[in-house]
């Protein structure tokens, strides 16, 4: 298949990408990586009167600690974030999920603020961002804005972006001491878009016994990623044992609301989110132990 007939622009200044955004608003379209858009460009999903190559542009690419985050720039590529000291110092979780993002060609091109901008809910970056409570920076012409996670994703492969704001930054904020992450998916095949998809983040009390706090983000089971919050405040106080991660499988299986397609039915996803948040919260408790014995 073929793409429908576009113009190219390739600005080299972030600027420049910003006012051709500001004057076609939604009949332009950034090109980041491409891994999803060039696909939907072909199968005439996407039809942008205008694409803006984003890939030009040297400001928007970067991986930086900054005031307690971990501030990662929207055209750094996913393999760039795999093999990251400083990501898997300070954020396992991204460090752990960015290695189940399609394959290494993939990953060789795509890009952060690609994958957090297309808001695909089987894809992993998003995920991660939620429960990681995380947020997007946007910018436009009009100024910028810092988006929690929690609030950018808005329905399926949408988010409340404006059509003249791009997506410039995406920050993960770096987790308290004694926490423990863990990532874990159920997919057809190595590199697919995950069935199910769970990151699971546990801080432990100085006690070293009790939950101080636990998150857990699902993807492949709505329109956009979700945390089970009813499962996580009941998480909160309860000891560090195998009973307390069965009870959170029982209270995800009971909040959860998954949707069928032609992948997977809406009880199979709802039976292997309890399975995995039950594996990721004991994986993530046993790192942040292994963690205070270093």
């Amino acid at each position: 298949m073929k793409p429908p007939r576009f113009r190219y622009t390739a600005p080299e200044r972030l600027d420049e990408a910003l006012a051709v955004l500001a004057e076609l608003g939604d009949e332009a379209k950034p090109l980041a990586g491409g891994q999803s858009l060039v696909p939907m460009l072909n199968m005439r999903l996407a039809r942008p009167s205008v694409l803006v190559d984003l890939n030009r542009i040297p400001e928007l690419d970067g991986i930086e600690l900054v005031d307690g985050y971990l501030r990662i720039r929207a055209m750094t590529r996913h393999r760039a974030v795999e093999r990251s000291s400083v990501v898997a110092q300070h954020q396992p979780l991204l460090s752990e999920a960015i290695r189940y993002v399609g394959h290494l060609p993939i990953r060789t091109r795509g890009t952060v603020g690609g994958s957090i901008a297309h808001a695909d809910p089987a894809a992993e970056l998003p995920g991660v961002l939620l429960a990681l409570d995380g947020a997007v920076e946007l910018l436009s012409q009009r100024g910028e804005r810092v988006v929690p996670a929690a609030e950018f994703f808005v329905d399926l492969l949408t988010t409340v972006a404006a059509p003249d704001e791009l997506v410039t930054a995406v920050r993960f904020p770096v987790l308290p001491p004694n926490s423990g992450t863990a990532w874990l998916e159920v997919a057809r095949r190595h590199g697919d878009y995950a069935l199910v998809g769970v990151g699971a983040v546990v801080t432990i009390a100085s006690d070293g016994r009790t939950i101080e706090e636990a998150r857990l983000s699902f993807i492949g089971v709505s329109v956009t990623p979700v945390r089970a919050r009813a499962a996580e405040a009941a998480l909160r106080g309860q000891p560090v044992a195998p009973d307390t991660w069965r009870a959170a499988a029982v209270a995800v299986r009971e909040e959860l609301d998954p949707t069928s397609d032609i992948h997977a039915s809406a009880a199979y996803r709802r039976s292997i989110a309890g399975v995995l948040a039950e594996r990721a919260l004991a994986l993530a408790a046993q790192r942040t132990q292994e963690g205070r014995e270093r």
